[in-house]
């Protein structure tokens, strides 16, 4: 039987597990399968609490939606509950891990209201392991609008949590912040991350399959974080509308020991469908790519500068080229969605097909960007000329919005790119909420203050590093775009937006290939930055997707060492916020019995300087990674016959 036959077994086997319910006459609670976590809605349908190990996580909150056009729901019974739990294994492609579990218990609560008793509302409610997740949906064909969700989180206890302010484009730091303290009439993002006061668990807040609804920021609203919908742009009421019936996103709530245990979590994705068809062709990679490292308009089209950038793939074994703004006819400076551009058209001179067939020649795929508003008028049209002239993928840019209607445009242009064997990136992009699950040729996206930076501010701080794996990596894949071979220390940095330089350790660079999750990675600097460079050949090696991840240690905004295993080889990226240098003592009690050879990159005398050692170890033994100040290490660790 295949994967997905097996997958569809036990899907049905699941359902058929259900069972309809008399309904309870107190609240109704669902425990994840190992007894810990659990989530109780109140048999009113108006409030639920979340708990782990016995200690409370969020604090009695409201729930329920608001109606445009229509009263809102009055007073709630409990009609039924039914129950169900799923265990199956999802085989996963292109990812942080080859396989994932989901084994959950659920229960579909269904409310009818009192004084009408036509009008119903159900309730999804599961439980995980590492996790809690409930949504809402409304059956029948009549449409449903709304002007907003009553559904708030209250941290118990009012603890310090990491949070970013919602913007457009997702590209905030991360601070470190009491939900008390926030601001009135300010909206914040997802995942908010906080630690119990116990300091028992760690969880994050955040959200799942967006697909048919709209995403969603955190006001601040008494002791809590309520749920406030994203309204299309330039449309006042309502702010979601459906077209029959409602099913809205998962409000999830991922739960584990150590913030940093909640990074290898597959919850995210599997609240999201999976996909269908064959994907066996997305192949993950790294790409030589032209913008960071060129002017802020954007690199102007040129042949032998596009061939420059292909014969640099091609001998370090990069599978792509990512040409960013300004190859299309009428392009202009950089990144302006212009009337006169036409990106089913190269500049003159360019070649695109003769430029893919050169590539193609070299083992080299190319991916071109785009503008949104260019992409969306003429979707169907644009995907047919790239897959004709050979294009293996797109980056698209600018969005910098998650209303209705950009939602739609993300499932859309994920299968019009799917139908067409085509690789997405999204820039100017809203928070991962799970579809790259559903369409693995999503294979990365932006939604992250990442390296582009450096070009421009201070931003990119070493602190800023370190919080991004335990904050937005949670939610998904992060085209960070590591690979900055100009290395120093916040003290010597300078912005410089050609040939730009970064405020860490060149050890730390080479880590982020471990510790950041992309499995479409750029190599951001130019190719004169590698040439017999130290630490390229860590580069060349390095995988961008695994079967398989493992926190090790490390604090928000401090530290983390990462383990990262393909095949029978681990991989381990150590990174230090630290202004001092520091040994990162590394337990190898991960690794299968055997002897294996761990091929070491430290830093050396110099922020731009790699040391390179190798040494036999096994599972008994201990790593001791030396680190700069605001330095890195990495690891390759290879089974010996």
């Amino acid at each position: 039987m295949n994967t997905r036959a097996m997958m569809l077994a036990a899907a049905v086997l699941a359902a058929l597990s259900g069972a309809a319910c008399a309904a309870p006459t107190g609240p109704v609670t669902v425990t994840s399968p190992n007894g810990r976590a659990a989530i109780q809605i109140a048999p009113d349908g108006g409030s639920y609490f979340v708990t782990r190990g016995g200690e409370t996580v969020i604090a009695s909150s409201p729930l329920g939606l608001e109606f445009d056009g229509t009263p809102d729901l009055g007073a709630l019974e409990l009609e039924k509950v039914i129950t169900t739990a799923m265990d199956r294994k999802i085989a996963l492609i292109a990812t942080k891990a080859s396989v994932a579990r989901d084994h959950y218990r659920a229960a579909t609560l269904v409310f009818r209201e009192r004084a009408d008793g036509m009008r119903r509302l159900l309730v999804d409610v599961r439980a995980y392991d590492d996790g809690v997740a409930f949504r809402y949906r409304i059956d029948g064909n009549a449409p449903v609008r709304l002007r907003g969700e009553k559904t708030a989180f209250v941290p118990a206890g009012d603890p310090d949590c990491l949070i970013s302010v919602a913007e457009g484009a997702h590209e905030v730091p991360f601070v470190r912040q009491k939900v008390s303290k926030l601001r009135d009439n300010q909206g914040y993002d997802v995942p908010v991350v906080c630690t119990t006061l116990s300091g028992r668990t760690a969880y994050a807040i955040t959200q799942s399959h967006l697909e048919g609804y709209t995403g969603a920021a955190l006001w601040r609203e008494g002791a809590g974080l309520r749920v406030h919908l994203s309204g299309v742009s330039g449309r006042a009421a309502p702010v979601y509308a459906s077209r029959g019936g409602l099913e809205t996103a998962w409000r999830v709530v991922m739960l584990g020991n150590r913030t940093g245990d909640l990074i290898a979590s597959n919850l995210i994705g599997n609240l999201n469908p999976p996909p269908l068809g064959d994907f066996s062709w997305v192949k993950p990679g790294k790409a030589a790519w032209d913008w960071w490292s060129g002017p802020l308009a954007g690199m102007k089209p040129d042949m032998a500068a596009y061939r420059r950038f292909i014969d640099f793939a091609a001998a370090s074994g990069f599978p792509y080229y990512l040409i960013d703004a300004g190859w299309a006819l009428g392009s202009g400076d950089c990144c302006d969605a212009r009337p006169t551009t036409d990106i089913t058209r190269a500049a003159e001179g360019i070649d695109m097909p003769g430029l893919a067939r050169y590539a193609a020649e070299k083992g080299v795929g190319l991916i071109l960007w785009a503008h949104w508003e260019h992409v969306r008028t003429r979707m169907d049209e644009v995907l047919d000329t790239y897959a004709h002239w050979g294009i293996k993928g797109i980056k698209i840019d600018f969005m910098n919005r998650d209303d209705q209607e950009v939602v739609d445009f993300y499932h859309r242009v994920a299968a019009a790119t799917a139908k067409r064997h085509l690789l997405l990136d999204l820039h100017g992009a809203y928070v991962p909420a799970g579809l790259q699950r559903t369409y693995p040729n999503f294979i990365t996206q932006e939604g992250v203050m990442g390296a582009e930076w450096d070009k421009m501010q201070k931003k990119i701080t070493p602190e800023h590093n370190l919080m991004l794996p335990y904050t937005r990596m949670l939610a998904g894949p992060m085209d960070y775009t590591p690979g900055g071979f100009r290395n120093g220390t916040p003290a010597t940095f300078q912005v410089r937006d050609v040939l730009p330089f970064v405020q860490n350790s060149r050890g730390q660079e080479l880590a982020k290939y471990v510790v950041y999750e992309s499995p479409l990675q750029m190599v951001s600097d130019d190719p004169d930055a590698y040439r017999d460079a130290e630490g390229f050949d860590f580069i060349r090696r390095v995988p961008t997707a695994w079967d398989e991840t493992r926190f090790l240690s490390g604090e928000p905004g401090r530290d983390i060492v990462l383990a990262r295993r393909l095949g029978k080889t681990w991989y381990v990226g150590a990174m230090s916020a630290d202004n001092a240098a520091t040994t990162k003592q590394v337990s190898l009690d991960f690794l299968p019995a055997g002897r294996y050879r761990a091929t070491i990159w430290e830093d050396g005398a110099t922020p731009n300087n790699v040391k390179r050692r190798e040494v036999d170890v096994t599972a008994r033994d201990g790593l001791a990674l030396e680190l700069a100040a605001v330095g890195g290490a990495a690891v390759i660790l290879e089974r010996k016959p």
